[in-house]
């Protein structure tokens, strides 16, 4: 099974859909964004094949990812010797209980713990810098803020 991408509907901005299709059975589920594919499952242990990382781990993923590009981004702009930068994030809930829960209560990770390496001979200052810019990667923001999740009226 292919997951469909879809287009914005007319007159609302975004971009185009992130889709995921999972099956009539188990928890593999298939992931499309643009033209990148992936999977999601939940490990065996919680009933699934572990074919891929658990939406929470994707979250976690998200983070991580946005973090370090955002790094980069800056040191880019400012010409600092960044040779790389790592950026670990992990949470103390599994996806799986919440799942379970979900349907009768409020349910989440609560807090994100991230470490953020930074490797190169930048100065003290330049490092101060960066990870004060890492806390400021659009992720972050957004889920400091938080998300309202709307369910559209009509089909795509």
């Amino acid at each position: 099974m292919t997951a469909p991408v879809a287009e914005s509907p007319p007159g609302q901005d975004g971009g185009a859909w992130v889709t995921a299709r999972v099956g009539a059975e188990g928890f593999q589920t298939e992931l499309a964004a643009r033209s990148h594919h992936a999977a999601a499952d939940e490990p065996a242990t919680f009933g699934g094949t572990d074919a891929g990382p658990t939406p929470y781990e994707y979250l976690l993923m998200a983070l991580s990812a946005c973090t370090a590009m955002t790094v980069r981004m800056y040191a880019t702009r400012k010409g600092w010797p960044l040779e790389s930068a790592t950026v670990s994030v992990r949470q103390a809930r599994s996806h799986e209980p919440d799942c379970e829960q979900c349907a009768t209560e409020k349910v989440g990770m609560g807090q994100v713990v991230r470490h953020v390496e930074l490797h190169g001979p930048l100065s003290d200052e330049q490092r101060a810098r960066l990870l004060d810019i890492a806390n400021r990667c659009p992720i972050s923001q957004t889920l400091q803020r938080g998300v309202q999740v709307t369910e559209l009226a009509s089909p795509l």
